[in-house]
């Protein structure tokens, strides 16, 4: 059932092309373990064994605060359609924001989503597939229009403020570095 490979190959590639949806999961060493669904165009290839996606405004910066004490990261896209099949993507993340020096190249990968706070890269160790055979099947009806007109009415500003408020700390105390301290 499950096979393991150490890099995505270009059927994989397609098969996360199509999916509109995608889930993230990190932990650090204490406390809670995060699972995240993740959506709109946030998500890019950059090459077999390397991929990064928007990290969008949220009430939480879990993702971020774990990667900052335990760099792992596993990625999973499923299957809703006919054809069942799994994927995830076990790597190791990093946190990239707007102040970094690699943020312009990061990117210039995506396409601009009001709402973006900072970008995640994933070297990938390993990618498994398995097959999804009791995963329900769904149908995909629209993106959800709601943190871009969120992000535009509080503007840049009103944002930032937010993440000041929302998003320096985990739920469990642990920093996210998002904003310079």
């Amino acid at each position: 059932m499950a096979k393991f490979t150490d890099s995505l190959d270009t059927k994989l590639c397609d098969f996360i092309k199509q999916q509109k949806m995608f889930f993230t999961a990190t932990a650090a060493a204490e406390g809670r373990v995060n699972l995240s669904p993740k959506g709109l165009d946030s998500f890019r290839i950059l090459d077999k064994r390397t991929v990064a996606y928007l990290d969008l405004t949220g009430s939480g910066n879990e993702t971020a605060a774990h990667i900052e004490c335990n760099q792992r990261i596993t990625v999973m896209f499923c299957s809703f359609d006919e054809k069942p099949l799994i994927l995830r993507l076990y790597g190791e993340g990093h946190v990239i924001h707007f102040r970094d020096d690699d943020w312009p190249v990061m990117m210039a990968h995506f396409e601009p989503i009001a709402g973006v706070r900072q970008i995640i890269k994933i070297n990938i160790s390993s990618v498994q597939t398995s097959c999804g055979y009791a995963v329900p099947q769904y149908n995909f009806v629209d993106d959800r229009d709601i943190l871009r007109r969120w992000a535009e009415k509080k503007g840049a500003e009103g944002v930032q403020q937010y993440w000041q408020d929302k998003n320096q700390h985990s739920i469990d105390g642990l920093p996210t570095h998002l904003l310079q301290e």
